[in-house]
């Protein structure tokens, strides 16, 4: 009875002393990790852009990481991770540390790629969480003067004649841009011209300009600049309505191609179990920036339309979007890569 006694109480005395070490262990890491979000960011925040340098949303990456430094402090640095369509840069964000010191722009890549590829090395809605969707930029024709076309259709026209004379150039496979023309091709009998997919809008933009190829298809955002300097002639873009400061050049559907409004978006997001504190921080400063005049002027020059909307509304895009795509890409009877 006694040894029983004993036994007893060296068992309570055990599981009060670790209950004791357990609390000294846990109450520092709980403070750890609100002293880390306290102090957020305390080191280098990578904002990963799945692109080359160049496009739309490494445009917008360079800009908001900028902001982002004056806002929140620390430092703030654009990675690009091109390639795979965007796949390789968004797989490697999927399985990045869910510490908030990995970010990542998205672009219509994000959703578009569900439909378009047969395995994918990430989930839009299980392995990310959103942050804010941020701005949207239609797509944009564009050829050099010397190929003596001054509409859509008579760009269209000149290449059905001979279509193997001809090339375009679009971004990675899967942006609107690139099911664009190929949705084109394919409705207009232009099958024999070929598509050279670079892995950016920028790269895509500057082999029209080195003449690497006639026609080029790609966000307007990188173009604008060079379509208001007269380098470039724009034909028509894929918004729902005229740019502002392009009156001259038509939608699609002014210029007789119904059913052609390809919008590219531009949004931020970071691997799903990132601290609600950071995303909430992070959201937050986003919108601040979005909401400075001197920013959204910025950005309208620069070929954007501002959208400023927050997690709940970035969710929201990728929702509607993601099934949206995979029904565009079955209809033009593109196969899965």
């Amino acid at each position: 009875m006694h040894c029983n006694r004993h036994n007893a109480l060296t068992r309570r005395r055990l599981v009060k002393g670790m209950t004791i070490i357990a609390a000294g262990v846990a109450a520092p890491s709980i403070l750890r990790v609100r002293s880390a979000l306290a102090a957020y960011p305390d080191r280098p925040v990578r904002i990963v852009v799945p692109n080359s340098p160049g496009g739309p949303s490494d445009i917008i990456g360079r800009l908001l990481a900028a902001h982002l430094q004056q806002a929140m402090g620390g430092s703030f640095v654009v990675e690009n991770r091109g390639g795979g369509g965007g796949n390789i840069g968004m797989g490697m964000v999927a399985r990045s540390e869910p510490d908030g010191y990995t970010l990542m722009i998205t672009t219509s890549a994000y959703v578009v790629n569900p439909g378009l590829y047969k395995t994918l090395p990430y989930d839009p809605f299980k392995d990310f969480v959103p942050i804010a969707e941020i701005a949207t930029t239609p797509n944009v024709f564009t050829v050099k003067k010397e190929l003596g076309v001054k509409t859509l259709r008579e760009l269209v026209d000149k290449v059905k004649s001979d279509p193997r004379k001809f090339n375009v150039s679009t971004p990675p496979i899967g942006t609107t841009p690139q099911l664009l023309i190929e949705i084109l091709k394919v409705r207009e009998g232009l099958g024999g011209m070929a598509t050279v997919v670079f892995t950016g809008g920028g790269l895509a933009l500057k082999s029209l300009l080195e003449n690497t190829v006639q026609i080029s298809c790609g966000a307007l955002a990188p173009a604008h600049p060079q379509i208001k300097a007269g380098t470039i002639v724009g034909l028509a873009t894929s918004g729902a309505k005229r740019w502002h400061d392009l009156p001259e050049i038509p939608t699609m559907s002014e210029a007789g191609f119904k059913d052609y409004v390809f919008e590219n978006y531009v949004g931020l997001v970071a691997p799903s179990k990132t601290p609600r504190e950071v995303i909430s921080a992070v959201e937050k400063a986003t919108l601040n920036i979005l909401s400075d005049p001197g920013m959204q002027a910025l950005l309208v020059k620069s070929g954007f339309n501002v959208e400023a909307r927050g997690s709940k509304g970035h969710a929201e895009r990728i929702a509607k979007e993601v099934p949206m795509y995979r029904d565009i890409i079955g209809q033009a009877g593109i196969a899965k890569i």
